[in-house]
């Protein structure tokens, strides 16, 4: 019913999932992954406890492909999941039971697991290789192109509904309290790896680090844009600094991770300033 990408980024030490389904809330069911220990994507009469005893077992030392023997071995519906694995140091591992509906299988390669089921063929599970091998930029970035490039290629055969992306990284959490780096979810939705692509770009413009290139002196025309767009949303108020308003606007619009120093600004915040209520 799914189909899925596992991979591994060995420069930011990363590690991460992405997946698409014709099936409400796939991100509840699918992707489970550990800082520092490995990835799992379980589906195909999903066996969910195959998420945390494969991670448990990699942590343990076991490579991605002793982890999923181990954890097949003994199962009594073994031929209905398919199940993929990414190691601590982005070994992978996939596997199709021979009960799973056609078109079934996966696809391994340097630092990645593709997988899935019930798909129009195996075009989709190849794009989604080829397109995390050749495409550059962050894992999630690379994750979601071959997501996005199994569904042009055929994708689930019944149809979509459903996709979630999750990545960790060692403090990447919000506030740098876990590893939970990313981990969005589209429950319900006609075009679900649209939508995951909007919210990511929007994770990205709430909880990535300002581009310093994209950070200016509150000054001349910048100065008059920024305090017309406050205006416009309604923070600008008598007697009170521009630096205050736009402060009141940041903490309300949880852009406290592109707070700057007094008197800049990010860029990113004032373009999407200018998008808002309009």
């Amino acid at each position: 019913m799914t189909y899925s990408i596992v991979g591994y980024d060995p420069e930011e030490k990363e590690w991460g999932i992405a997946v698409q389904s014709k099936f409400l809330g796939v991100g509840s069911v699918v992707p489970f992954a550990k800082a520092g220990v490995g990835a799992v994507a379980t589906q195909s009469y999903a066996n969910t406890s195959y998420g945390p005893h494969a991670l448990q077992l990699m942590e343990e030392g076991k490579t991605a492909e002793e982890a999923l023997d181990i954890i097949t071995q003994d199962d009594p519906e073994r031929p209905l999941r398919q199940v993929g694995l990414i190691d601590a140091g982005g070994n992978p591992a996939t596997f199709t039971g021979e009960g799973c509906y056609d078109w079934a299988g996966g696809q391994i390669g340097k630092h990645f697991a593709a997988q899935g089921n019930i798909l129009v063929d195996e075009n989709t599970v190849k794009a989604m290789a080829e397109t995390f091998e050749s495409t550059t930029g962050s894992l999630a970035e690379r994750l979601l192109h071959a997501l996005d490039a199994g569904q042009e290629a055929g994708g689930d055969s019944r149809g979509m509904q459903s996709a979630a992306l999750l990545v960790v990284k060692e403090s990447g959490g919000y506030g740098g309290f876990n590893d939970r780096y990313i981990d969005l979810r589209v429950d319900d939705h006609a075009s679900p790896i649209k939508e995951l692509k909007r919210i990511y770009l929007l994770h990205q413009l709430y909880f990535k680090e300002s581009d310093p290139g994209r950070v200016v002196l509150l000054e001349g025309e910048i100065h008059d844009e920024v305090e017309r767009e406050l205006t416009r949303l309604g923070y600008a108020k008598e007697r009170q600094s521009l630096h205050q308003s736009l402060k009141d606007y940041l903490h309300t619009e949880n852009f406290e991770m592109r707070e700057q120093d007094e008197n800049y600004i990010d860029l990113d915040v004032l373009d999407y300033m200018k998008k808002q209520g309009r």
